[in-house]
């Protein structure tokens, strides 16, 4: 649902109000007004009042509908929704090796509050509790946090975070197992529109599939889509696609269990876990014509056509069971200023959504599906320019 888009209470069209104001005051004075008049210019004074006030009284009105609201006012208005507080910044998280020289006869600790960074110092990484290193063992993984919220904490790869700060018993040396992911900036009015909109599906307490969604969707503005359903009796599982089409990585998929198998989340019954959707390759391949009366030149049309197809790969990788919709990607072409399109690859091609198929109840296997999701390597989308065309 669109946000911003704002509600006419009343009108402010300016000659409408000038019309009116002059109207009333001809009747009262019993007089016809001219445009020298002085009552005139007064008038048009009196009607630029009335303008700016029905300005303002559409502001107000607006700051009251959470699709149009900004800000502070937008904060009021989740009062009415279940999530009533729009989500600070969160900070990134990953996963931590901690070794020692040499295994111990006795349990290692490694205690809470232990930091590590990078080589360079950029940013401060911290273990939320204690653990031990197991006696005979060498090493113990532990989750940790960066200690700045934000995006800022994301894209760290795995092994760039490899040096201690807070040295314990018989410290050798740390390394990052998984790239880190999960931080996020403040949500913007329009990400804490849709996540308000979304939370109205919490209040129940029976575990529907949107509820899980709903819950899955918070941990992380970057997560584009979630599907939850039930392969089996009494099993929820959980798939999520991130923005950049590609699914959940562990610290992510990790951060989703640990919010949607809480005991104050889940029904007693249900065992959650988390799954990947399944990639279908999808092949971009393409021929373009110009006419040579055209407005834009050939390497115009060919920065435009290569925006097209960027936001093509966007749209069709961006939500779990998406058909593979080659239409939309000529729609797109079109709009370029190209003659005429001539698809290859893709062709139509039917997803899984993977969503329970309430219509379909007696089916005892209408909820034992993966979402699948379109899979496209930009490196070898192949755009052919054909050249010109008469009319």
């Amino acid at each position: 649902m669109s946000r911003n888009t704002e509600h006419q209470f009343i009108s402010t069209d300016t000659e409408e109000v000038k019309a009116t104001v002059v109207a009333l005051w001809e009747r009262f004075a019993n007089t016809k007004l001219h445009a020298a008049d002085p009552m005139m210019l007064l008038s048009m004074w009196v009607a630029d009042l009335f303008v700016r006030a029905r300005a303002d009284i559409n502001f107000t009105g607006n700051q009251n509908l959470p699709s149009a609201a900004d800000g502070e006012n937008l904060d009021a208005l989740a009062d009415l929704y279940y999530l009533v507080d729009r989500p600070d910044a969160t900070p990134a998280t990953c996963t931590v090796r901690f070794y020692i020289t040499e295994a111990q006869s006795t349990p290692t600790l490694v205690p809470a509050g232990t930091r590590c960074t990078d080589q360079n110092q950029t940013l401060y990484w911290v273990t939320e509790e204690d653990a031990y290193i197991e006696a005979g063992s060498m090493y113990v993984d532990l989750p940790v946090e960066c200690q700045t919220a934000g995006e800022v904490g994301n894209g760290w790869t795995a092994g760039s975070i490899n040096t201690i700060v807070d040295v314990y018993d018989y410290y050798d040396r740390c390394e990052s197992l998984t790239d880190s992911s999960n931080g996020s900036d403040r949500l913007t009015d329009d990400e804490f529109y849709e996540v308000m909109r979304a939370s109205q599906d919490a209040y129940s307490t029976a575990g529907p599939h949107g509820a899980y969604e709903y819950f899955a969707k918070i941990v992380s503005p970057d997560i584009a889509d979630v599907v939850a359903n039930s392969p089996s009796p009494g099993i929820v599982a959980i798939h999520a696609l991130m923005n950049d089409g590609q699914p959940a990585g562990e610290e992510t998929k990790r951060a989703i269990y640990e919010v949607c198998s809480a005991i104050d989340r889940r029904p007693l019954t249900d065992f959650v876990k988390m799954a990947d959707p399944e990639q279908v390759d999808c092949e971009i391949e393409f021929t373009y014509w110009l006419t040579r009366d055209g407005l834009m030149s050939a390497s115009d049309v060919a920065d435009m056509v290569q925006v097209a197809v960027d936001e093509y790969i966007l749209w069709q990788t961006g939500k779990l069971g998406r058909d593979i919709n080659p239409s939309y990607l000529h729609s797109l072409l079109m709009g370029t200023g190209a003659k005429r399109i001539e698809i290859t690859k893709p062709v139509f091609t039917h997803l899984e959504d993977g969503r329970p198929d309430y219509k379909n109840w007696q089916n005892p296997d209408y909820a034992e599906r993966t979402p699948q999701v379109a899979k496209i390597d930009r490196d070898k989308v192949v755009i052919h320019a054909g050249g010109y065309e008469d009319e």
